[in-house]
């Protein structure tokens, strides 16, 4: 799916009216008639002349068909135009799962954005990626993919697309490689969208390394699918020098960059970088 363009993703949906949701009926030609009213627990709703009507379950459509039904059959009215609009969802909430701080279902009233659904989620996490999918619940396998801008979501056409009541908000989890050792800054650094890094580039968002570091002893420590850790042997010297080709890295890699202590001490740390790595912050890309 592509990223939507306008304020509001193309929605093919039919939402039912709920308990605690604020309607707004008005009635063509008839003023007095017009009103805003909460429905009450019991899915019902007062209408001036005709009296308690339910509504819980209808559409707006069906709501609208029913209250002209009641004020032509009583003789109120001899072609009523009634109009129903749903302001406030409250009885449907909006899901916010992924990398956000406090995933849950959040009831938002009035217009609900992408943005404010994050927000009420208290925003997202150091490892959120850009990828965000709405999925709607009578589409559940046509998920919409956005690519979110957090500088400023509430500014940028996507973090405005507006959702609506029972939508599910994912946030993905970015890829994250750890730059640990003798670097300036030893950190993890998010792969916005899972995109392509390589060792010099992690070496760089590090601040470079330290000039205690042994390029030579440089490796990267990847997980294997069974759980193991594959150490592999990275020749650093030669990559900074243009003399060897830039290395790839893949998402959970850690980049170790040992110091120059010896082969005894670079094996030990080696195996501690894998845990230092999982305290280390994390720090998305400019």
């Amino acid at each position: 799916n592509k990223e939507p363009s306008a304020e509001r993703v193309p929605q093919n949906r039919t939402i039912r009216i709920g308990t605690d949701d604020l309607l707004q009926i008005t009635v063509f030609g008839v003023p007095d008639l017009a009103e805003e009213v909460r429905v009450n627990d019991a899915g019902s709703v007062s209408v001036p002349l005709i009296g308690n009507v339910h509504l819980a379950g209808l559409t707006s459509d069906e709501a609208q068909q029913l209250i002209a039904t009641r004020l032509r059959d009583r003789g109120l009215l001899r072609d009523p135009q009634v109009a129903v609009f749903q302001k406030e969802y409250a009885s449907q909430g909006i899901a916010v799962m992924g990398e956000v701080q406090r995933p849950g279902i959040y009831n938002l009233l009035g217009e609900r954005r992408l943005s404010d659904a994050i927000s009420a989620a208290g925003g997202t996490t150091g490892r959120a990626g850009r990828a965000i999918s709405i999925t709607h619940p009578n589409q559940p396998d046509k998920p919409i993919i956005v690519d979110m801008d957090y500088m400023d979501p509430s500014k940028s056409p996507v973090g405005n697309v507006t959702l609506l009541p029972g939508d599910t908000v994912v946030v993905s989890r970015a890829g994250v490689v750890y730059v640990v050792g003798a670097v300036v800054r030893p950190s993890g650094f998010v792969m916005e969208n899972n995109e392509k890094m390589t060792v010099l580039q992690a070496v760089a968002m590090a601040g470079g390394t330290m000039t205690t570091a042994s390029l030579k002893s440089t490796k990267i420590l990847r997980k294997t699918p069974s759980g193991d850790v594959q150490e592999i042997p990275i020749a650093l010297n030669k990559i900074l020098a243009a003399k060897a080709q830039d290395y790839p890295l893949q998402a959970e890699d850690v980049l170790f960059v040992p110091n120059s202590m010896g082969k005894s001490a670079a094996l030990h740390g080696a195996q501690a970088a894998l845990t230092i790595a999982t305290g280390l912050a994390i720090y998305g890309r400019l």
